[in-house]
């Protein structure tokens, strides 16, 4: 992991060493004929250190591929294709003391037993579940919650080693030590919040799964909390799925963003090129649905129309109802999310194979209007939340 200085403080830039690999991954919901298909064809490649964004409206699939790859996914959801590969790389000093340094080790997460899943669980992948604030033990102190992981996957430590863990998390994510001993009700949402983002990372897991961790709370709170986790990542070096319906939030925090519509993932792109020059028609709409916190006041214009019913999929590309630039072709036949042959590697370097699209206007041989099809501005041109 390497830090570069910048105007506002140090920021972890992720490596090309791969720890998390999701392949073709699909998902039902039911059995048979009448199986709704939630997520289909998924393909996503996170790196050590990296904040890998998905973003779509409710409904597209994102918390259904989150419980998908962490094998959480509750009847009558069932894995019907697809792998996940864990790249796991242990090391450093284990929080029981232990030296975990070893080579890295790849697990199926897909065909994983019981006993691996259990072990690779919460020490080394772990979950932030959405309305997490919701989600502590009403009955229990804060300091059983955080200790019943360390006493379930440290056997190894003491009761006072449990406590002083505890301890610490509680202030590495800015809460006092004196909460230990409070119930989920007496604590704020923000804090409620950040207890649950403590237990997350109280293994020091290589990846961690937030599925919307902060869109219940206040945005003064959110900012906080986010604040707060970017620094957390710096400092640890995880690295994090983060899934949210807000892409504007997206594009200040991720590394790389995948798009999700109607269970498929319709664009991949740096977080630069989708902010600069998106390529699909629904990443475009997604963009103009929020305002710039940059440059001139404009109409935000939003998208028109809901998501299908993924019981009753429209033929072809299943955005065509809703899209401006729909041809005949994109109500026949479904767009395969490719790279095109013409897209060059952008100004930050990443490499043309890891940015790609589904739709017809990206294949080379159709018109893509000027929005989808502009060349990356100068590198100069600034993101979200970034100094001007």
């Amino acid at each position: 992991m390497t830090q570069i200085q910048t105007g506002r403080r140090p920021v972890t830039t992720p490596t090309r060493e791969v720890v998390l690999e999701v392949r073709g991954l699909d998902v039902h919901y039911g059995h048979g004929p009448g199986a709704v298909r939630a997520v289909s064809g998924a393909d996503l490649t996170l790196h050590r250190g990296e904040v890998l964004g998905l973003a779509g409206e409710s409904g597209s699939g994102k918390s259904t591929l989150a419980y998908a790859l962490t094998r959480l996914l509750r009847a009558p959801g069932v894995i019907t294709g697809g792998e996940v590969l864990f790249h796991s790389r242990p090391q450093g000093t284990g929080v029981d003391g232990g030296t975990t340094a070893g080579p890295v080790e790849t697990v199926d997460v897909l065909a994983a037993d019981a006993a691996t899943l259990r072990r690779i669980r919460w020490s080394e992948l772990a979950v932030v579940f959405q309305s997490a604030m919701h989600a502590l033990n009403p009955v229990a102190r804060v300091d059983a919650q955080l200790t019943d992981v360390l006493k379930a996957h440290r056997r190894s430590m003491t009761a006072a080693q449990r406590h002083e863990r505890a301890v610490e998390l509680l202030r590495m994510v800015g809460i006092s030590a004196d909460r230990l001993r409070s119930y989920p009700h007496e604590l704020s949402g923000g804090m409620r919040q950040r207890v649950m983002i403590a237990m997350s990372l109280a293994l020091e897991p290589q990846v961690v799964v937030m599925d919307e961790p902060t869109t219940a709370l206040d945005v003064v709170t959110q900012r906080e909390i986010l604040e707060e986790l970017m620094l957390l990542r710096e400092r640890l070096g995880f690295a994090i799925v983060f899934i949210t319906h807000d892409l504007s939030l997206l594009l200040e925090l991720a590394d790389s963003i995948a798009v999700m519509y109607a269970g498929r993932i319709v664009e991949r792109a740096s977080a630069a090129e989708l902010f600069r020059a998106p390529r699909h028609p629904y990443s475009l709409g997604l963009k103009g649905s929020f305002p710039s916190l940059h440059g001139e006041r404009v109409r935000m214009e939003g998208i028109p129309g809901s998501p299908p019913s993924l019981s009753a999929m429209p033929t072809g590309c299943a955005f065509h109802p809703r899209c401006a630039f729909a041809m005949d072709r994109c109500s026949r036949e479904t767009p395969p999310l490719v790279t095109p042959a013409t897209d060059l590697a952008g100004p930050d370097g990443v490499p043309p194979s890891s940015r790609a699209s589904a739709c017809w206007l990206q294949d080379g041989q159709q018109p893509a209007p000027d929005a989808l099809a502009l060349p990356l501005p100068p590198a100069s041109a600034p993101l979200p939340g970034s100094p001007s």
